[in-house]
Parts: C-alpha cells; structure tokens; sequence
C-alpha cells in the first residue's frame, strides 16, 4: 500500500512537544539519538524550540495521519536572531545547564558536552556568510516521510516565506559525516561554501533551482 498523503502546515504552540520528540529522534545525523542524551529535550532547546518560539511564523509542519513527523524552523535574519537569543533564549537555559566542572564532565556523553557547550559558548554566524546568505534554517523528518519529497516541500514554502519578508537567501549547516543530508541539498540545487571547520550548504533565491520554485 501507498503510504498516507502528508501535508504542510503552519505551526501551532500545541506541536512543540511533538517536535522536541522529533528533533531527538533524528538529531544524530538524521537517526535516533535518544541513548545519546541525559536529558530528551536538550538537542530541541537548541536546534528546534528557539526558532518555533522566536519566529513562529517562519516555521511549519509535515503531517499525515499518524500525527507531525517532520518539522522545518528559521531565522529571517540570523545576525539579528542570535542577538535576541543571546537575551531572551540562553539565559534561562545557562541557568537550568550550568557549564559542568571538569570532573562532571566525565560522567556526560560527547552528544551532552556539545550542547551545553554550545548553549554557553553558541557558535555565531560570519558576517561575510550572512551578509549573502541571511536566513537560515533546521529541518528533521522521521524516517516514515522521508524519501517522499517532503523535505523538499517543506523547504520551498520556508523559502516562499523568507522571500515574502524580503531575505535574498539562506544557509545551513550539515554534520560531518552525514552523507545523506549532503546529497539532499546537492539534489535540490544548493551550493556548497568553502569552509574549513564546518560543511556549510547555501540558496541565492535570486536564482532558484526549479526544484524549490
């Protein structure tokens, strides 16, 4: 059987429990990394909840009949972004995960220590990355709507909505070793930016591939 139709939509408060499962479940380079976290909703508190609450608007769900399965998040303007998370965002989360003592260190995975560490110690976009690219965005699927072309929808109405705003383009960034996320954007005609600490892929939507018009 054809597996159930699922749609976009935009997103709702009532989806962000659903999409911190759903960040965990595919935030080790698209599987589950649920052994990988002491606590769940950490990989969300990053990469998912700030832009669901921030910029709701830019922001959108896959649905079918078993529920949200997938999710795509962004930042209009990702300098001005990391500014507000810097005072409305990580403040509360520093509080709630103090930077851990070299012995406490010891006794948190490598997945643990990247993201707290990140909270305290955020990496911030280059300016000559964001003066051509200012958007950018965080997309997850579970395995049961990938490979239907979801993802590629969900990433053309982000795109409809950042150009409505007025961006000129967007950028993301791929974990090294995630070959199947590299071959996606490859796919869908992003183009990748010399980079020696990072594999960073982005969209002039001045010129966009067919594929996300």
């Amino acid at each position: 059987m054809s597996p159930e139709p699922a749609s976009i939509r935009g997103y709702r408060p009532a989806d962000l429990d659903t999409l911190y499962r759903i960040c965990l479940q595919t935030a080790d380079n698209g599987s589950d990394a649920t052994h990988l976290f002491s606590e769940p909703r950490l990989p969300g508190e990053i990469w998912m909840a700030p832009y669901a609450i921030l910029e709701p608007e830019h922001a959108f769900v896959a649905e079918d009949a078993d529920g949200v399965g997938g999710y795509i998040v962004g930042a209009l303007n990702t300098s001005a972004f990391e500014q507000r998370q810097e005072r409305e965002w990580w403040p509360r989360l520093r509080a709630r995960y103090p930077e851990p003592s070299p012995e406490a260190r010891e006794g948190l995975s490598e997945s643990d220590r990247f993201a707290i560490g990140n909270i305290h110690h955020p990496w911030l976009s280059r300016p000559e990355l964001t003066g051509r690219f200012p958007s950018h965005l965080h997309i997850d699927l579970l395995p049961r709507l990938q490979g239907r072309g979801i993802g590629r929808s969900l990433i053309a109405t982000l795109v409809s909505s950042l150009r409505d705003q007025g961006s000129c383009g967007l950028h993301l960034f791929v974990a090294r070793g995630n070959e199947r996320a590299v071959g996606f954007y490859r796919h869908l005609g992003f183009s990748q930016i010399p980079a020696d600490d990072a594999l960073i892929f982005a969209l002039n939507f001045g010129d966009l591939p067919a594929a996300l018009r």
